[in-house]
């Protein structure tokens, strides 16, 4: 009689899911991920193709100041003859170069200090009290202390919008440092050899990345507000460049005559920081599945 020969078969390996590999687009396919995704890609396209959806330069001054929304001029034209349309097209434009500008910075710099801070103590406790600083002050505050020594203009909104999200990035990014060190994998690391330089780079960061791509969407929307606050009250973007915030500054002394002077700068402001606010929210949603 022959013997029935048992072969043990291996198990076949478990392949990891798109689910873990791709929170972010994960966060981004739900309702609030397309809506918010839809709203700032309508805002961007308008900026971007801002020289393509009108015939009016943002400075070009016609005859007719004060006009109502028409034909020729979608949104009116403000108090010397400039068309409004055109000037929120290319406000949307100048607000993009912005934030696009600074919140990367703030990001970079912030990131960088916190990297500094978690190499020693006494690292650490000139950094924490450099972001106590700088929270100390409001934005606004910050802004007139900024133009009082640079000046106004496109560069000193992007330095202050930098100086103020560079805290943010910096704790979050200490935090994360300082919790996913202790845990089993980054031990198990530094029992197989890996250095200090390694262990950062190799195993944690790319662990505590997820709170930073969150903080980039809630930082973008917090750039566009400062930008028009600043702006509003003077110390932003210099005329006549148009920029959000300085349209709607404006638009102050003529609400009642020409409401539709400040129809489209808040309109666009309130779609954009709307949009980048769902995304934020998706963001959160998905790396915490």
């Amino acid at each position: 009689m022959s013997a029935a020969v048992i072969v043990d078969e291996a198990p076949a390996p478990i392949a990891p899911t798109k689910r873990a590999r791709n929170p972010y687009i994960r966060g981004l396919r739900t309702p609030r991920g397309i809506a918010g995704l839809t709203v700032v890609a309508l805002v961007v396209l308008l900026g971007l193709a801002a020289p393509l959806l009108t015939r009016y330069a943002p400075t070009f001054q016609t005859a007719d100041a004060l006009l109502g929304p028409s034909g020729e001029h979608p949104l009116g034209t403000d108090e010397i003859g400039r068309d409004l349309w055109s000037r929120v097209l290319f406000g949307i434009r100048t607000d993009l170069i912005v934030v696009v500008s600074a919140v990367p910075l703030g990001a970079l710099t912030g990131c960088l200090l916190a990297l500094v801070s978690v190499t020693s103590r006494w690292a650490d406790v000139v950094v924490q009290r450099a972001f106590d600083l700088v929270l100390a002050f409001p934005g606004l505050i910050l802004g007139l202390t900024v133009t009082a020594v640079l000046g106004a203009g496109k560069s000193t909104v992007i330095v202050v919008i930098a100086v103020v999200e560079a805290p943010a990035f910096g704790r979050m990014l200490r935090g994360a440092i300082l919790s996913h060190r202790e845990r089993e994998y980054a031990l198990a690391a530094r029992v197989g050899g890996a250095g200090r330089v390694r262990l950062l780079v190799r195993h944690i960061l790319p662990n505590a990345a997820d709170p930073l791509v969150v903080q980039i969407a809630v930082s973008l929307s917090i750039a566009v507000i400062v930008e028009g606050a600043m702006s509003f009250i003077g110390i932003g973007v210099r005329p006549p460049e148009p920029s959000l915030g300085s349209i709607v500054s404006g638009s102050v002394m003529h609400l009642q005559d020409h409401p539709s002077y400040a129809i489209g700068p808040l309109v666009a402001i309130s779609a954009f920081v709307l949009g980048l606010n769902l995304i934020a929210e998706a963001l959160n949603k998905g790396v915490r599945r």
